[in-house]
């Protein structure tokens, strides 16, 4: 019947598709003949296209080389005021550590011991007349008065000693300390450095030995190490005081540095910044801390001006290269434009063809496969559909001759039945708004009263722009479809109605009958037992009377789980509590089982699906998941029944589930399957859904609702 239909609509098409390709290849050919007539320009445009198109990343590579030519300058710049920085910093602290080791030297002479300081007096001149730089010695009491200073006359009278921070120190740690550079002195009339060393004997601090130099020696060591002339270098001392300086050091010595220097040193001892200089220059400076002078710091840095000036060019270049290449893909894009517009009138007719061609296929693939068309205008509230989607529908054609017809969305959805109707209303709504695709299947009421099952599937077009308000879809007829689902359901329930009485039959024979024989061999063989009261063989039928009561456990356990006898007489709720404690007694964790609103028996189909879910569930729990603790809640929410299932186990991947589900025969048989199948096979049967989340190390929560028709609920 099928090629009877569809054959002479074939042979329509194919007729109709030479035609239109006859008239495409004419078309074509009148085309070519017109692209090879020569025009002006036409053999020297290709070569101008690759001219132009090979200088756009020329000039665009050239610029970035020289970009990247200008910051390794700049970088190799830092770099060597890097090590610019470390080579002073070696030498200005081996100087100071070579100043250290002579004024500790001084410090033990033994002309201290005796009991006139006029050995050590001249000892100390000796040793001054040796360092050029040094300006004096002093020598300090305990309680910071001078006893002894190389610039007054030993026995005059001196004053307390100067920068009184680092003689507390010295008495604080008993070390030789650096001190910083003091203001001008009253008696040297110059700016000093000193440095300070305890006198220890026996273990006891007599004196304090100062000695006070000029920093020139820091100076020369600062300006020899060849930095640029518009560099500008300095040490510093721990309060940011200028020890030496390449640049106006006679103003500058003693002052405070600039503030960016201070605040670089108090946030860390070494590194770079940048800031302004006393002069207002904004440099990019390098320091690093000195070690044996109690926080001195060497800083050098360059105008950034000079620094940035090579990049600052290279950056200019990159940009008028990349200007130049702009113009460049303009004229490029001007002529491949030309070219492009040029084809696109003859590619735009060979599209039109190729479409009404498309089009003409999927009628015929639409028609063959008894499909109806129909399109959703929610901004004109009307549905407009092919002649199949009104007799899927039931609904009346339009015009005579017309390959679509029209109808409101009010007549169209009292088409649907009043069931599905506020299903097919959400779908679409959903659609219009989110975007989603619709696939819904429903019942349409036919003007005879007749019920058919159809499914209309669509979505909003994949159009540039906001969204249009129209859904284009199909219709197809899936009665036969739900008739199979029908019988399908129909043997299912059978099958588990068939397997549920075997079940409570054989559960019944194993309680009735062969319970009653073991509990009839049990007691024979406890008054065995008593007549063998102290003879032998008692022991063997003490052992044999203790193997029989746990056969006869057993064999209940195994006639409960067939078939408890709670659930046919007390009911759901009594046998899933029996069920939880037995459960936790067996296999040894916590299971915690809620009923909220579950006051009313409910139907014995549903009652015995329920229960044999949750039992497949908990055996799920216990071969998969490694949980301690399980929590059950059951609650009946009006004409619905909702069951949660949650453990504490290891969890799985929501991915690895899914592909549970659709593990072909020959898998589930190379693994142990998790019986989800099952479950949804039982839920089908009350029309239950299910569905599982889970995280691997977070456990897993089973989601359960079964609907309850009121007729269905019992007392």
């Amino acid at each position: 019947m099928e090629l009877q239909t569809g054959g002479p609509a074939l042979a329509a098409l194919g007729a109709r598709i030479r035609l239109e390709r006859q008239t495409l290849d004419r078309q074509s050919s009148f085309h070519r003949r017109n692209d090879n007539w020569p025009r002006l320009g036409d053999s020297r445009r290709p070569l101008l296209s690759l001219l132009l198109a090979g200088l756009i990343p020329l000039l665009l590579f050239g610029g970035w080389v020289t970009y990247l030519m200008a910051d390794r300058e700049r970088m190799a710049a830092r770099q060597n005021a890097s090590d610019t920085v470390r080579h002073v910093s070696e030498r200005i602290a081996s100087e100071m550590a070579a100043q250290l080791q002579v004024a500790e030297t001084l410090a033990a002479s033994t002309a201290l011991d005796g009991p006139s300081l006029e050995g050590f007096y001249v000892e100390a001149q000796r040793v001054r007349a040796a360092h050029p730089l040094w300006a004096t010695v002093e020598l300090t009491d305990l309680t910071g008065l001078q006893a002894l200073n190389l610039l007054r006359p030993l026995g005059a009278p001196l004053g307390p000693t100067a920068d009184r921070e680092s003689f507390d120190q010295v008495m604080r740690t008993r070390q030789s300390v650096v001190g910083g550079i003091g203001p001008v002195g009253q008696i040297s009339g110059q700016r000093l450095v000193t440095i300070r060393a305890p006198v220890v004997r026996d273990d006891r601090l007599r004196y304090v030995l100062t000695v006070s130099f000029v920093p020139n020696a820091i100076s020369s060591i600062l300006k020899g190490a060849g930095t640029p002339k518009d560099w500008v270098g300095a040490v510093v001392d721990a309060k940011g005081n200028i020890i030496a300086r390449t640049l106006a050091e006679e103003f500058e010595l003693g002052r405070p540095a600039s503030p960016g220097l201070r605040q670089a040193i108090a946030q860390a001892p070494s590194g770079s910044y940048v800031a302004r200089t006393l002069e207002g220059v904004e440099v990019e400076t390098v320091y690093q801390s000195l070690p044996y002078t109690g926080g001195w710091s060497v800083h050098l840095g360059g105008p950034s001006e000079t620094l940035n000036a090579p990049v600052l060019r290279s950056i200019y270049v990159l940009a008028g290269g990349g200007v130049v290449s702009l113009l460049l893909a303009l004229a490029l894009a001007f002529l491949t434009a030309r070219d492009i517009a040029h084809r696109r009138r003859s590619e735009s007719e060979r599209a039109a063809l190729a479409l009404a061609v498309s089009e003409e296929r999927g009628a015929v693939a639409i028609g063959a496969a008894e499909l109806g068309t129909w399109r959703w205008d929610a901004e004109n509230g009307e549905v407009i559909g092919s002649g199949r989607t009104w007799d899927l529908l039931g609904l009346p054609h339009g015009l005579a001759g017309a390959t679509e017809s029209r109808t409101s969305v009010k007549n169209f959805l009292e088409a649907v039945h009043a069931e599905d109707r506020a299903t097919v209303q959400a779908a679409i709504e959903r659609c219009l708004k989110e975007g989603r695709s619709v696939n819904v299947a429903f019942r349409s009421v036919h003007p005879d009263k007749s019920m058919h099952w159809v499914r209309v599937t669509g979505r909003i077009p994949q159009l540039a722009g906001p969204a249009p308000k129209v859904i284009h879809g199909v219709i197809a007829d899936i009665g036969a479809q739900k008739l199979a689902e029908a019988e399908r359901l129909d043997l299912l329930r059978r099958l588990a109605e068939a397997q549920e009485n075997e079940q409570r039959r054989i559960a019944r024979e194993l309680h009735d009958q062969v319970g009653q024989t073991v509990t009839g061999l049990s007691l024979g063989l406890k008054a065995l037992e008593q007549k063998l009261q102290g003879l032998p063989g008692q022991e063997q039928v003490h052992w044999l009377r203790s193997l029989t009561s746990e056969l006869g456990r057993d064999i209940h356990r195994a006639a409960a789980d067939l078939r408890p006898t709670a659930l046919d007489d007390l009911g759901l709720k009594d046998a899933l509590l029996a069920f939880a404690s037995d459960w936790s007694d067996r296999f040894g964790f916590v299971v915690d089982i809620q009923f909220v609103g579950v006051y009313n028996r409910l139907a014995p189909e549903i009652e015995t699906v329920v229960y044999r879910v949750l039992q497949e569930a908990l055996t799920n729990v216990l071969k998969h998941a490694q949980a301690h603790n399980l929590s059950i809640v059951l609650e009946q929410r009006g004409r619905r029944l909702h069951i949660i299932v949650e453990d504490d186990g290891v969890g799985c991947r929501p991915e690895s589930i899914s592909d549970i589900d659709v593990a072909t025969s020959e898998e589930r048989r190379s693994r142990p399957p998790l019986g989800l199948s099952g479950m949804r096979e039982r839920l089908s049967l009350v029309n239950g859904t299910m569905w599982i989340e889970s995280q691997p190390g977070e456990g897993t929560t089973l989601f359960i609702q079964i609907p309850l028709p009121e007729h269905e609920l019992i007392s």
